[in-house]
């Protein structure tokens, strides 16, 4: 299955490398999102900034993290996928590089949403719900 169905009716929240991490936390709880694409015009990628992030960034730092910014914790090598990727080879990329959310881009490599791990276990569970539900009509039309 294509990366474009996990997508549909998806939006992708992006914050600016000079924002603070306070308003980066903020924006994570309001818009219930584990990470958030780094972009200083919604189109191009300039990073990623995760819950994972913030975590590494603040032991040795709770004393600055009024003066932390976007920029000074975000991961600057992104990882990217197509709306025309498998959800299978997305799959393998998560597991091989160890991310937990891919930004999806078009041709030009500009933004057009972004995959968590969440929805690709939820679409490989319903995958193997469906199988289930397949085998046990099968089986019972068997005999």
């Amino acid at each position: 299955m294509k990366i474009q169905t996990l997508i549909k009716d998806k939006d992708v929240r992006t914050i600016a490398a000079h924002d603070s991490v306070k308003h980066l936390v903020e924006s994570l709880n309001t818009f219930h999102v584990g990470a958030m694409v780094v972009s200083s015009n919604g189109k191009t990628i300039d990073g990623i900034v995760s819950e994972r992030d913030i975590v590494r960034a603040l032991p040795g730092k709770f004393d600055m993290v009024e003066d932390l910014h976007v920029r000074d914790i975000m991961t600057v090598e992104v990882y990217t996928c197509t709306a025309d990727s498998t959800v299978d080879e997305l799959m393998s990329m998560m597991t091989a590089k160890r991310i937990r959310h891919v930004p999806v881009v078009d041709e030009n490599g500009d933004l057009l949403s972004i995959v968590s791990i969440g929805d690709v276990v939820k679409h490989h569970l319903n995958e193997i719900s469906l199988e289930n539900q397949t085998l046990k009509e099968y089986l019972a039309h068997a005999h």
